[in-house]
């Protein structure tokens, strides 16, 4: 998590609970209109997505036979 995250967390942590369900549903509303389907990745998990995919032990979905 990076520093910044960690920051928003705790000073969102020093809120009462019903401004911390406001500052939620701020962040959510924030990250819906990035992206409303939950498509895109951030440059953390593009990363982790390339390591993954440079895995020589990885099976292509194309390659089960699922029959």
């Amino acid at each position: 998590m990076s520093e910044k995250v960690m920051q928003i967390a705790e000073m969102i942590d020093m809120l009462p609970e019903q401004d911390q369900s406001l500052a939620y549903e701020l962040i959510k509303k924030l990250v819906l209109a990035w992206d409303p389907d939950f498509t895109k990745v951030t440059p953390k998990e593009r990363k982790e997505l390339e390591e993954a995919e440079a895995d020589p032990e990885l099976i292509d979905m194309d390659d089960i036979n699922w029959d």
